[in-house]
């Protein structure tokens, strides 16, 4: 049976056909570059975390920093050849010397990384130090409390005490729960008065010729507790 179709006709066949091709072959690029994106941040990840890795470990001070195994030279297999008298002995030499040569290399690279990492080690040291002692310098957040509520003439709230101590102390940062839990703490080791008014409470401090009961033993890991969330945050 002859063809009967017209070139117009197999025209738009051929387009059809080249039509649906670009949309699947669209559809995959975008699935794989999809991929790669996702690949990419997952790299972007682990390059991260190998990073904050790596400091710790030197921040740790570790004396020796991990290293990578040095590739073995690798021996091409070749049908065995003759050689000429003298040539055995020249090349045993010659390759006694390039392993000599090559250990001493690797000792010396491990030597100079061992002496980075002291290096790096000694002065993250040397960094911490300052700043351990500006933080050691600071007064507590207790005293920071109770030092204001001395002096205040009326009760204030847990969220004016930490709105008056965030304004005169903008380096530190102040939680206003932190600041609750330590009042309570003070309302509990008789250091400070607890008075509730309506929805509201109000403390004030305790007077210095007051006599003040001993705290309860279950109190201070509650203080230190507290304490600890002020000195991190």
């Amino acid at each position: 049976m002859p063809d009967t179709q017209t070139p117009t006709e197999l025209t738009s066949q051929y387009t059809a056909q080249v039509i649906g091709d670009l949309e699947r072959n669209s559809k995959e690029q975008e699935r794989v570059g999809a991929e790669i994106d996702a690949l990419q941040e997952q790299l972007t990840a682990l390059r991260h975390d190998h990073a904050v890795l790596t400091n710790l470990h030197r921040a740790l001070g570790a004396t020796s920093a991990p290293t990578e195994a040095e590739p073995e030279p690798t021996v091409a297999t070749s049908v065995p050849r003759q050689k000429a008298p003298g040539t055995s002995a020249k090349a045993s030499k010659t390759a006694q010397s390039t392993k000599t040569a090559k250990t001493a290399d690797g000792k010396r690279t491990r030597a100079r990384k061992s002496g980075a990492v002291k290096e790096v080690a000694a002065r993250t040291s040397a960094a911490k130090e300052p700043a351990a002692e500006a933080t050691s310098a600071q007064p507590t957040l207790i005293e920071l409390i109770r030092r204001y509520l001395t002096e205040q003439s009326e009760p204030r709230s847990a969220a004016e005490v930490s709105s008056a101590l965030v304004q005169t102390h903008p380096e530190r940062r102040i939680q206003t729960n932190v600041v609750r839990t330590t009042l309570e703490n003070l309302v509990a080791r008789s250091h400070a008065h607890r008075a509730k008014q309506g929805s509201s409470v109000f403390y004030t401090t305790v007077d210095a010729d007051e006599p003040t009961k001993p705290a309860a033993s279950t109190d201070r890991p509650a203080e230190a507790a507290a304490e600890a969330a002020t000195n991190g945050s």
